[in-house]
C-alpha cells in the first residue's frame, strides 16, 4: 500500500481545462477522482488545497479521502509531513520543486503531477 499526499491546486492546475471558472467544481472533482483511486489501489491519499473551501463545495458528496484546506497549501504539506510517523513511506504530488525540496528534506519521497495525473487517467478508461 502506497500513501499519497496531494497538492491538490497543483494537480488541479496542470491541465488549462477551465478548471478556474469552477474552482470549486474542479476541486470536488479531483476529491473524488482520488476516493477512486483510493478505493481501486488500497492506497491512502490525502489532498491538500489552497485557501478555505470555496462555494459551493459539496466535500460529503462521493469523498473518502481526506481533504484539507489552508491558506498555505505548501505549508499544511510540509507540517503534515513533519508529523507523520513515517515519512519515508509518503509520496508528495506536486511539481512545485521548492515544496519537493521541502518535503525531500523531511524524509518523503515526490511524485509529479504529470506521472500522477495520468495513474488517474488510466485508473478512469479502465
Amino acid at each position: 500500500m502506497a500513501r499519497w499526499l496531494v497538492d491538490g491546486s497543483n494537480v488541479v492546475g496542470s491541465r488549462p481545462d477551465g478548471w478556474w471558472r469552477d474552482r470549486g467544481g474542479a476541486f470536488a472533482a479531483l476529491a473524488v477522482e482520488l476516493t477512486r483511486f483510493a478505493e481501486a489501489t488500497g492506497d491512502e491519499v490525502a489532498v491538500v488545497f489552497d485557501g478555505k473551501a470555496p462555494e459551493p463545495y459539496e466535500d460529503e458528496d462521493g469523498v473518502g479521502v481526506p481533504v484539507h484546506w489552508a491558506p498555505s497549501a505548501d505549508d499544511r504539506i510540509v507540517a503534515l509531513v513533519v508529523a507523520d510517523a513515517d515519512p519515508a513511506s509518503l509520496s508528495v504530488v506536486t511539481s512545485d520543486r521548492q515544496l519537493a525540496e521541502r518535503v525531500s528534506a523531511r524524509g518523503a519521497t515526490t511524485t509529479g503531477t504529470g506521472s500522477f495525473r495520468r495513474r488517474l487517467d488510466a485508473l478512469g478508461r479502465g
